[in-house]
Order: C-alpha cells, then structure tokens, then sequence
C-alpha cells in the first residue's frame, strides 16, 4: 500500500479527518480538486462570515451618533473592497490549511480522484495526466454545492448562487432572493445591510423554517424593521432574465406577484457531489441521494468510508469533522463514542443572530413530552442594552419530570457564541435546576441563559 489513508475533498471534514489520521500514526494523502479547505473555508463559512463583518460595521457606523460619536451617517459600502477583503480572509485560512498538512506530514495531491476499487484511487491532475495510489483505506469527502431547482436555472450572472453572490463586481440596486435557510437568510442580510433592495422568498409559512417558530417570527420582524421585503408560504413559478431586470413571478397566498431586480439569488439547498466518483462501479449504496453509512462511517464496501454533505445528517462543517475525527478513530483502532446527532447546535449569522440545539418547542409536544419553557428577552438584559441591541431572546425547552434540556433556541447579538454552553449542558444531562444555581457573571448576554431557566420553574428575578 501506498499509503494508510486516503481522503479525496480537503472541506472541514476531510482536512480535519486527515490530520486526526496523522495524529494517530496514519500515513495520510489528501486529493484535492480545487482549493485546499473546501467550499466552507473557500466558498462558504469563512468568506461570508467576512462580509458580514463589513455589513456589522458599517451599521455601526450609520448608528454612531446613537452612541455618542459623531462622525456622520454618510458611510457608504463598496462592494468590491468588502469582496477582497473577504477574498483575503479565505486565502489566508486555506494557507493555514496548508500550513498544517505540512506540520502532520500530511501528503497532497491536486486533481480529481475517484475510486478504482476499495483500495485504489484513480487521481486525474488539470492536463489529464492521471496516477493511480493505493490505500489501506479511503474517506470520500466530496462536499457540495448549490442546488439548482428546475425552473430557477442558474447562468452565473442574472440568476446566480452563492458562490457567485460572494463576489459581484457591482452591487445590485435590486435584489430577489429564494430560499430562507441559513445561506438565504445571510445574503438577504448582508446586501439588504449595503443597502441593496432585497425582497426574500420563502415556500414555507416560516423564514429559517428548521428554526423554533418564535425565533422565525422574530427574525422576520428584525428583517421587516430593516426595510426587507418578507415573503413567506411563497415560491418563484419563473424568471424571465432577457431584459435589463429579471421579471419574477412569485406565487403568494394573495395570488401571483411580480418583482423587478437586477439578480436573483438561489439559496434553495445543496446537492451532494456524488457525481463522477466511482460509487456505481464499486457498488456503494446510495439512499435518496446520500451515501448509506454505519455510526462509524463505513460504506457498504469494506475499507471505503464517507463523511459530510454526502452522508445523512446535517449538512454543516462541525458535523462534518466531528463525523471525520469519529471515522479515523474507529479505523485507527479506538472506541470513539458515536456522534450524536440529537445535539448538533445550529448558527445563522444575520443580525440578530440565531444560534439553536435539541428540540423546538413544537416539536418537544409531538414528541409527546410534558414541558416546562423558559423564555428571556435581551430587552430585560444590561448588557444588551449597554450594547444598544435589544432584539431578541432565549428560550430553553425543559422536561417537566426530569429536568432535563431538550431544547434551547436563541435569537440576538452573539447569540452564535452562546450556545455551545447548551451543548455542553446537553451532553451532561445538565438539569434546568443546575442551570439556574450555576452563577453566570454579569453584565454579560449569556446572563438571559440563567435567567430564561429560571423563568421556566418560576424563579426569574430580572423581568
């Protein structure tokens, strides 16, 4: 064997799968087709984390006089340096990437890999020039991209992804969006922040639908306040882009609606890269369009493992590498514990903030739980106020006979920092009890955790 390992996708779980790997004795070789961190570090999580930063400040800067400064509120964006700014804060990370293969003894190869047998990858560079290595066993982390809906057809200029929204030479004046998940709801933000006109689409009664239904309500009312177009129980029939502006038909509750906008943003999901990588020859199963997995990641074929987008579960990038650390570990000879994808904590990072684990209310009932809920407005918090955001707030879902945390649902200013408390809280069966006795420093935001638990069993003393 050439190798003990071979990871073809280098994304947040492939890079991190591969170091573990090393960690653990593993001669490791990454192929790569495009850049070295994938799509999040490249193309997504990274990059947009980046311009919203920009849309942050220049909010700020609007705003000063609010907090006393006076410095005018003439602040304007330009795009094309938010672009390269965000551009330089991706390059800089997948260099880090880099920087770590080499620290691990970690192998790379650019190119195209795909599978020759269970222990052989066929890996074909940009001139066609192909290689064939062999290993002990091989991850497939192929990733994802935008899904493309039947009647939304992209061209990369009028109707376009988020791929293409992360770098537009010019702003739009205009701007549709469809599709009110995590990528939908950041861009809508971000170019509605710029001050692009943005009008938001969603097929589902709810904005950020996987979301509890408060939090949804109040992200639409941030979204309304900040003077965006909201469309909910609506879907685009059509676009005709051959004019100047692209003429969408929108079916709404009222009937059809037209909107003018000089692009279209399709944020409707994902499609996992199963394509062209060798799983049909090889007999690996695939189920509605993931690849069918055991709790430690092994295929149906002995020795080919895959973890990520293209695997049931979350499609997020700490689900991602913990799926990726949970993977080498088991191959290498350990006992990880499986991961547990009941307490996965979710992020949205709009303004307010959205950040969530374990079960909505809704869905706590159905589950047929008896229940206690504990809800804390950051209106009642200093911090908050100190801060001059006030939008927003926690919610904890308790089970009445246990005390145990099915749920916590958080909505404001760096409410996307805060939940990794509820994981952890989550992951030792910590009680709302426990909670409430554990003394959270003040002032702080992460106080309306202590007190949303405390709301729950009737002991709140700031509201």
């Amino acid at each position: 064997m050439n190798y003990d390992l071979i990871v073809i996708g280098s994304g947040p779980g492939g890079y991190v799968a591969a170091i573990r790997a090393s960690q653990l004795g593993m001669k490791t070789l990454v192929v790569e087709k495009a850049e070295i961190g994938g799509i999040c570090l490249n193309w997504g999580c990274i990059p947009t984390k980046a311009l919203l930063k920009s849309a942050q400040v220049l909010n700020y800067l609007k705003h000063a006089n609010d907090y006393g400064i006076s410095s005018g509120t003439d602040a304007q964006a330009d795009l094309s340096k938010i672009v390269d700014r965000s551009r330089g804060v991706a390059d800089g990370m997948s260099k880090g990437v880099q920087f770590l293969f080499r620290k691990n003894k970690i192998e790379q190869m650019a190119g195209t890999g795909r599978l020759v047998d269970s222990q052989t990858v066929s890996v074909t560079d940009k001139e066609g020039k192909e290689s064939k290595i062999t290993a002990k066993n091989i991850i497939l982390a192929t990733g994802s991209r935008s899904k493309e809906l039947p009647n939304l057809k992209q061209d990369g200029v009028k109707i376009i992804g988020y791929r293409e929204a992360m770098t537009l030479k010019k702003q739009p004046k205009s701007m549709v969006v469809v599709g009110s998940g995590a990528i939908g709801s950041e861009f809508a933000y971000f170019y509605n922040s710029i001050g692009t006109k943005v009008t938001l689409v969603e097929f589902l009664p709810t904005i950020v639908p996987l979301e509890d239904e408060e939090v949804s309500k109040q992200l639409e009312r941030s979204f309304k306040k900040a003077g965006m177009e909201v469309m909910t129980s609506s879907s685009v029939e059509s676009v005709d882009a051959s004019g100047k502006l692209c003429q969408v038909s929108i079916k709404t509750p009222k009937g059809n609606e037209k909107r003018e906008a000089e692009i279209v943003l399709s944020a409707v999901g994902i499609t996992p890269n199963l394509e062209d990588i060798g799983l049909e020859k090889l007999g690996i199963v695939v189920d509605k369009g993931k690849i069918k997995v055991d709790e430690y990641y092994q295929t149906s074929v002995k020795g080919i493992f895959a973890i990520g987008d293209i695997v049931p579960g979350p499609a997020l990038a700490h689900v991602a590498s913990a799926e990726g650390i949970v993977c080498v570990e088991k191959m290498s000879g350990l006992n990880p514990e499986p991961v547990n994808y009941k307490n996965i904590p979710g992020c949205t990072y709009t303004s307010p903030e959205i950040a969530s684990v374990g079960l909505t209310e809704k869905a706590a009932k159905e589950a047929g739980y008896a229940i206690k809920v504990g809800k804390f407005p950051f209106t009642a918090s200093g911090k908050a106020s100190a801060a001059g955001n006030k939008e927003g707030f926690v919610k904890l879902i308790f089970d009445a006979k246990y005390g145990e945390l099915l749920g916590a649902h958080l909505i404001g200013d760096n409410v996307t920092e805060m939940i990794a408390e509820m994981v952890v809280a989550r992951k030792l069966e910590t009680t709302g009890h426990e909670i409430i006795k554990a003394i959270h420093p003040h002032p702080t935001m992460s106080e309306a955790i202590m007190e949303a638990a405390a709301a729950a069993y009737g002991e709140v003393i700031h509201r």
